[in-house]
């Protein structure tokens, strides 16, 4: 990525970008390559979650995420440049169309900024293919003609623009200088992008849900702990699908809010799949972080409900942290995310123990992991290793995964499957796509999973899983419905 010393408030007028675009598409031509320009500029505060809303459409790919961590969040839609892969490879085919486009970007602006220059967004499914009829590819990511992010305090807006060698100059700086407009005076437009949230639906009606669960949970957990019982693998995660219908259209962005205010402590995120389709959900799971050359990850499985009370949740706790099975099953995750790492040249030292991990209605034992990354290995190399990790697929990881479909009796798609973005400097996030749901029109389906190893038992499965299920079900269609 080459920075141009080029200062967007100079050339704030429809003239002057026209020319500096004009100068732009002079590199182009004598690369004779095509160039991304991207002008980074920063603005007074905006929520990107409340800017997407205000301009959201159905028919443009979008992607949002939100850290609360790190007291960040960031937007981006109408797909500027894409790329789709799959297979083995699909890692390594995003990340080197990532590479050749940031090779030919050209940025100006506060690209050093927090969340400054473009961003590539990435949705990459559970599996390296997936099955006809699915509304995700297996690996697809794009860059926005749009994005807006904060981080703590700091909003940074970036306005995105393709010139080919022959580009014509004068649509693209309107539409640049129309976007730069747009975020450095932004007017929300409350609900005027969502629709009203019971339109044309009859009173008795509102609220109203047909639920029908997809296969048969306690029989494939059986299933599993024989297979276990017979060597086939240590561990298996299993999940459990449920189709809703309910009478009013479901709003994905609407939902999402209902998702981060049940759970503030986990990244909320929505990927639109252009066509009306969106996967949202609440993901208590990092996979990979990269920043100023240092991997983070963790491992985050053994779970048990929250108490109703201060004495019951210490008590739950308590017996969590002494689980021998959940104890067992935390441990396989954590053992292969260090032996995963080593043949890039990471060498991983961990704590003894677990913490926990507490969201509204669940705990988990959580160990996070940070190495410095070495030199050649980029994020997408990290991810290519780590996912899935046995959190949502098993081990021995390669039994485990080809086990899942026949069980399970659905495909996962994007569930389980790893969400995030990276920027052009080596940096990036990527979560699992966990605690989350697929939504067309007034149709939903809600995921919900679990580990499966020795000890289990269908009925204690079963029971995670519905508690993982209710909170989801009731941002879809609010409380009181009766649909849990």
């Amino acid at each position: 990525m080459k920075t141009l010393p080029v200062s967007p408030a100079d050339n704030a007028s429809p003239e002057r970008l026209a020319a500096f675009l004009g100068e732009c598409r002079e590199i182009a031509r004598r690369d004779a390559h095509g160039k991304l320009v991207s002008i980074a500029v920063a603005v007074d505060a905006l929520d990107p979650l409340a800017v997407l809303e205000s301009i959201y459409a159905s028919g443009e790919l979008h992607f949002y995420a939100e850290n609360p961590s790190l007291d960040s969040a960031i937007a981006g839609a109408e797909a500027l440049r894409m790329c789709e892969a799959s297979g083995p490879g699909r890692f390594a085919a995003v990340q080197a169309w990532a590479d050749d486009l940031f090779e030919h970007t050209l940025a100006v602006g506060a690209v050093d900024a927090p969340f400054g220059g473009p961003h590539v967004f990435a949705g990459f499914a559970f599996l390296d293919n997936v099955e006809a009829g699915e509304p995700f590819p297996a690996a697809r990511a794009f860059v926005p003609r749009w994005q807006v992010a904060r981080a703590g305090d700091c909003t940074t807006a970036v306005a995105n623009v393709w010139l080919e060698p022959d580009a014509d100059i004068a649509p693209l700086a309107e539409r640049v200088w129309r976007a730069h407009r747009k975020f450095s005076g932004f007017e929300y437009a409350s609900t005027a992008a969502l629709p009203p949230e019971d339109a044309m639906v009859p009173p008795p009606e509102r609220g109203r849900v047909e639920s029908r669960e997809a296969g048969d949970y306690r029989a494939a957990v059986t299933e599993a702990l024989r297979r276990i019982a017979a060597g086939d693998f240590r561990k298996i995660v299993l999940a459990r699908a449920r189709d809703l219908g309910t009478a009013a259209p479901l709003h994905p962005l609407r939902v999402l809010n209902g998702l981060r205010q049940r759970f503030p402590a986990c990244y909320a995120f929505s990927v639109g799949d252009g066509h009306g389709r969106s996967f949202i959900g609440a993901s208590p799971e990092r996979l990979v972080r990269v920043s100023r050359g240092v991997l983070e990850t963790e491992a985050l499985a053994g779970s048990a409900r929250r108490g109703t009370g201060a004495s019951e949740d210490a008590a739950l706790s308590h017996a969590l942290l002494r689980s021998e099975k959940d104890l067992r099953e935390h441990r396989l995750v954590l053992e292969s995310i260090v032996r995963r790492l080593a043949p890039l040249g990471m060498t991983v030292d961990v704590a003894a123990r677990p913490t926990l991990r507490r969201l509204a209605n669940v705990q988990h034992l959580a160990t996070a992991v940070s190495v410095p990354l070495p030199a050649g290995v980029r994020l997408l190399d990290a991810l290519a290793v780590l996912h899935p990790t046995p959190a949502v697929g098993g081990t021995p990881r390669e039994q485990a995964i080809a086990a899942i479909r026949g069980l399970e009796g659905f495909p996962r798609g994007l569930y389980a499957g790893a969400l995030g973005w990276m920027n052009g400097r080596g940096g990036g996030e990527f979560f699992v796509g966990i605690r989350s749901a697929l939504i067309e029109g007034n149709r939903a389906r809600v995921y919900a999973g679990a580990g499966i190893v020795a000890g289990s038992t269908p009925e204690q499965e079963f029971a995670e899983t519905e508690l993982k299920f209710a909170a989801l079900v009731e941002a879809l269609v609010g409380a009181g419905t009766g649909a849990v």
